[in-house]
């Protein structure tokens, strides 16, 4: 394979493809072009080559990750990817991404499996060998995610030692003062180097591209592994900080308001002062043993606290076309326990003609919520202007140190089990699979008073239909019927039915694909629907309910590969429609949902330059539609076309091999609304570059 980072096969060839093991067995091994892998960790069903996966998956490789010197998750899933959405914007509270038009939090990104292990509002990808994406609703796979996000799942596998010890250190700068760097160290010990050791370490402080802000990230992380013959075993932890001084808010409109013009895009929409902390540690264990030649169990469990720590805008309303707008602000505290364990067992057998690969895991995530808020805290509105705005002096923060009392207390355990068939040598897979998942509650998450008594027990079962037929060895077709699940409600306190509590309320996927591998370039294209239900109180009964629903129609078409040794490719094409087919009282419905594009296109190209050995030259280009954001579909923001472009080169200095990077992201330096207004401003033209040695 030829290694993508370098400009020819011979100058440093496994620099940076390190695909070695996880603590869940082998990795599978990059695609052509070494930016995605040929297969990922697909729920419950274990590693599964991405032919022989009856869903749309994609896995983001550590080479990938550190060409495009992307700083955040979010980053790294979204710019190439047409199904997946980002805002951009430059200093958020926290990640903010879609996957087919359906918000996905980042508190429900999962590390090896394990959900609300990863840092919780962002997360830097320096400790992740793979970033795994699985588009749409997965309950049986993954079980219900803690904040119920139904439009796909992300899962991150952290790095392990491979066979050939790394020691990398990365120093890097992002405009306009920010500079950092990264430690990268692994090896593997004893006779048979079944002792694995892998340590990252990242710092990162200074001032972005926006105006008055600062952005600052501190990760550690420690990898160990032990494998022989019939055990691996693997424990990961790390603590990290991440903290924004002159955090980014978007806006709102009073009624009558057209959609302002946007300020210049480094303008900061908020004070200086403001800030958002959050520090996160975690620790978790994974042991696998096969007990046969065709069978094998697994456990895994983990642990993590975060602190979180915020000063932001709470009111931030435009009320005149002159772009005048009220402020006021927040502060709050949310301290979070959780833990999060698995266990498992996958099997082979046959009956016949037929191959048997049978999947069972029983999983529980618990998490304890403390919170504490104080809003309001300027006795009247600050006025300013968004396109010149000017701050008052910095306000008191007192309760930063201060108790807060536990709200809420969420715990979630499944079972489920999955059989898939193989029929005619492996050309056609049924899957076929349940999960019966328990949801209790106990308290309300903001409320502070300490005085709420609510609870939440139900359960529910969702399952799944999953189908892939290998026409040829290189084309595949699948389909799947499978449902996500997220956690119900209690009707409020003002509804007629006040208390009632609903049971777990599904979302439902169908979808049907094709996809080509031609040993250089793969391509998917999809069809699909999802539908959400949504809760709301009828405005004659009075009575609230589950009657509400949105449905998400799209088609989906990517490619990945490198079609020459020189050039690699990655991008695609969305459509989504996502229409509101069920509301109160039928008011907006048949309107489509807001913040989400139409359209989206991408494509990211990696041309080496072969007059000039070493020298790789990079572009991006995201094009996103319009979209709503009203309602009643009358106010929007228009699309826009945003272009990235880049270079690195490989050389050596004696004996070390050494790689710079330079980036510009935006490079027309274009305002734009980033999603609806309340998402902000878009990123500002941003330059980056970083420096990266082998010893």
């Amino acid at each position: 394979m030829n290694n993508a980072a370098s400009g020819s096969e011979t100058v440093l060839p496994e620099v940076f493809v390190n695909a070695e093991a996880n603590g869940s067995g082998a990795l599978p091994p990059a695609y052509e072009g070494g930016q995605v892998a040929t297969g990922g960790r697909v729920g419950l069903l274990g590693n599964k080559d991405f032919m022989e996966t009856p869903l749309n998956v994609i896995g983001y490789t550590e080479q990938f990750i550190q060409d495009t010197q992307a700083r955040e998750i979010s980053r790294v899933i979204a710019l190439t990817d047409p199904g997946v959405y980002i805002n951009t914007t430059s200093g958020m509270l926290t990640e903010q991404f879609s996957i087919r038009g359906f918000g996905v939090s980042a508190n429900d990104i999962s590390i090896n499996g394990l959900y609300g292990m990863a840092p919780y509002w962002r997360v830097t990808p320096e400790m992740a060998e793979r970033v795994e994406v699985l588009k749409g609703p997965s309950a049986l796979l993954n079980g219900m995610p803690p904040t119920g996000s139904v439009g796909g799942s992300v899962n991150l596998v952290p790095k392990r030692a491979g066979k050939t010890p790394i020691a990398r250190l990365t120093t890097n700068y992002m405009s306009d003062s920010q500079w950092g760097g990264h430690v990268d160290i692994g090896q593997r010990f004893g006779e048979n180097q079944q002792f694995g050791v892998r340590f990252n370490g990242v710092y990162r402080n200074g001032g972005t591209a926006v105006k008055h802000q600062e952005k600052k990230t501190q990760l550690a992380s420690l990898g160990l592994d032990w494998r022989s013959d019939r055990i691996r075993l693997s424990a990961d932890m790390y603590r990290s900080e991440d903290y924004t001084r002159g955090l980014n808010r978007g806006v709102s409109l009073n009624p009558g308001v057209a959609v302002p013009k946007p300020p210049k895009p480094e303008t900061l929409l908020g004070p200086g002062w403001t800030f958002g902390k959050t520090k996160d540690r975690a620790i978790m264990a994974r042991g696998e043993f096969d007990i046969a030649e065709r069978l094998m169990v697994y456990a895994a469990f983990g642990d993590s606290h975060t602190d979180f720590d915020a000063l932001a805008s709470s009111t931030y309303t435009i009320y005149n076309a002159a772009g005048d707008f009220r402020n006021n602000f927040a502060h709050q505290r949310i301290i979070l326990d959780k833990t999060s364990a698995e266990i498992g067992a996958r099997g082979k057998f046959s009956t016949g003609v037929v191959e048997h690969e049978v999947a069972l895991t029983a999983t529980r995530y618990a998490h304890d919520y403390h919170f504490g808020f104080l809003r309001n805290v300027l006795p009247a509105d600050w006025i300013t202007n968004i396109y010149h705005p000017v701050w008052g002096p910095a306000i008191d923060t007192g309760f930063s140190h201060a108790h807060l009392p536990r709200t809420a207390q969420l715990r979630l355990t499944g079972v489920a089990i999955a059989d898939t068939l193989s029929f005619v040598d492996g050309r056609a897979q049924l899957t076929l699979g349940a999960r019966r998942q328990e949801v209790l509650e106990k308290g309300t998450p903001y409320d502070t008073t300490g005085s709420s008594t609510a609870r939440y027990d139900e359960s529910a079962i969702t399952p799944a239909i999953l189908l892939l037929v290998k026409i040829t060895p290189r084309l595949s077709a699948y389909g799947n019927y499978i449902e996500g699940l997220s956690q119900g409600a209690t009707a409020p306190l003002n509804a007629a039915n006040a208390g009632e509590v609903f049971a777990p309320y599904k979302s439902k996927q169908k979808e049907i694909g094709l996809k080509l591998d031609t040993g250089r370039l793969a391509v998917t294209a999809s069809l699909f629907q999802i539908t959400r239900p949504s809760a709301y109180t009828d405005p004659v009964s009075n009575i609230y309910s589950f009657g509400g629903e949105q449905r998400n129609r799209g088609i989906e078409i990517g490619f990945f590969g490198a079609p020459r040794n020189d050039l690699r490719l990655m991008g695609g094409l969305s459509y989504t429609e996502a229409r509101l087919t069920k509301t109160a009282g039928g008011v907006n419905e048949g309107k489509l949902a807001t913040g989400i594009p139409k359209w989206q296109a991408k494509l990211g190209v990696e041309w080496d330059i072969r007059a000039v050995p070493g020298l790789t030259l990079t572009g991006n280009a995201v094009a996103v539609s319009r979209q709503y954001i009203s309602a009643d579909n009358h106010l929007s923001v228009p699309g826009h076309t945003i272009y990235d472009l880049g270079a690195r080169y490989l050389t050596r200095v004696g004996d070390f091999p050494l790689v710079f990077r330079a980036d510009i992201r935006n490079v027309g330096n274009k305002a734009y609304w980033a999603g609806t207004l309340w998402e902000g401003l878009g990123e500002p033209r941003t330059f980056l570059f970083s420096a990266t040695v082998d010893f």
